[in-house]
């Protein structure tokens, strides 16, 4: 059990927090609507988390809800799943270099992000992957981090300019952009082959995990809307460091720096590697170019793949805004687990058995829905290519079975 929740806050509790409360707050408008963000976004990580575990249970084997989708709803859905988490995390991934950059050198932040880019996906293409041991030194030195953050903002004990809320449109929203930050969470889901006693063990530590990490989130959002405020804390960079400055503990900047580099590094490490793979199997289902699916004899890695994804989301970290990067990305998840609801719906005809998969299914199409018009009409766009590259090359080449 200990270890299987450890295993959850390493993949939830990183750079996510650094990078999503300016644009979340942004879009709440006030504290109160904030707080109920986070708190829609971590049921609906919630309901997908157990969907997962149902379905991983079911289909032990890799590709996650492209899989699941595949075996419960159709080849379509899974390949749907697929492309939605392609281009989802390719996002995340600008994202997370872009926190680098935001943190580390804010003038310079998209040639920091690429360079941090490339040096990564060049660690990838020799087999080097960030070990167990080095997931939870992360997350121990985030998490001081934030503690930190917290103690230092509760003892300042100010209060910034108020906002307005902007609605319950806006509360969902935050929700949508709030979801970036508890990325990983199905990451228990996937370890039924792992743990002792799966039935029993993950269905506890699933939730476990989400509730300590929304009560972190909480924490470190309470204490830096108490300094900043909801209007200040939307227009920052980087808003943990404007917040220990706000505070009066400027030498703990950067400190909060460094640990969110750190973070968000880790987290660039592991998504890379994440769609790599998920691009390797699409590639060998013939849903993207055959030579994606090329593994190297002597390091065993997929490294025209890794080499695909790192040139992707370069270019995304040279152009692309943080902000912008963030709502793309959730849309693409959001819409991916979406399907993972879908499938899990199919399991059971109890209606007791479908009430997650139901509730899951419809926040994360409204959260989806209700994120910046921009991140949906490009999200929305990116989705209906790719499903009609599928429709042409379903037509002209009939997929492997």
């Amino acid at each position: 059990m200990f270890d299987a929740v450890t295993i959850g806050l390493g993949a939830m509790i990183g750079a996510g927090i650094f990078a999503a409360l300016a644009p979340a707050a942004g879009a709440a408008g006030s504290g109160a609507a904030l707080f109920c963000g986070l708190a829609i976004a971590g049921a609906v990580a919630y309901c997908n988390a157990m969907a997962s575990a149902r379905l991983a249970a079911l289909y032990p084997v890799a590709g996650g809800t492209y899989v699941y989708g595949r075996e419960r709803l159709g080849e379509f859905w899974g390949y749907l799943a697929g492309w939605a988490f392609v281009v989802g995390k390719t996002a995340s991934c600008a994202a997370m270099a872009l926190t680098v950059g935001t943190y580390v050198w804010p003038g310079q932040a998209h040639a920091v992000a690429v360079g941090a880019v490339v040096a990564l996906t060049a660690l990838n293409c020799f087999g080097v992957q960030k070990a167990a041991w080095a997931g939870r030194v992360i997350v121990a030195l985030v998490l001081g981090v934030l503690t930190a953050v917290v103690v230092v903002c509760a003892g300042a004990s100010r209060s910034g300019p108020a906002g307005v809320s902007e609605g319950f449109g806006g509360v969902l929203q935050s929700a949508g952009l709030l979801f970036f930050a508890f990325a990983g969470y199905a990451r228990i889901a996937t370890l039924g082959e792992e743990v002792r006693d799966p039935a029993r063990t993950i269905p506890r530590a699933i939730p476990l995990a989400l509730g300590i990490t929304l009560v972190v989130y909480a924490a470190v959002a309470l204490a830096v809307v108490s300094v900043l405020g909801t209007g200040a804390l939307a227009d920052s960079g980087a808003p943990l460091v404007d917040a220990v400055r706000a505070a009066g503990a400027s030498a703990l900047g950067p400190v909060v720096r460094a640990g969110a580099a750190i973070a968000a590094l880790g987290s660039l490490l592991a998504l890379i590697l994440g769609v790599s793979r998920t691009t390797l199997a699409m590639a060998r289902d013939r849903h993207l170019p055959g030579a994606l699916a090329a593994v190297h004899p002597r390091f065993q890695v997929p490294q025209r793949a890794e080499i695909a994804v790192g040139v992707v989301v370069a270019v995304l970290a040279a152009t692309a805004d943080l902000r912008a990067a963030i709502g793309f990305s959730s849309f693409g998840v959001l819409v991916y687990y979406a399907v993972a609801n879908a499938s899990a719906w199919t399991l059971s005809s109890r209606a007791v058995a479908r009430v997650l998969p139901a509730l899951g299914f419809a926040g994360c199409l409204a959260l989806a829905g209700t994120l910046p018009v921009t991140s949906v009409v490009w999200g929305a766009a990116v989705i209906a290519v790719g499903a009609a590259v599928h429709g042409v090359r379903r037509a002209a080449i009939p997929v492997r079975k």
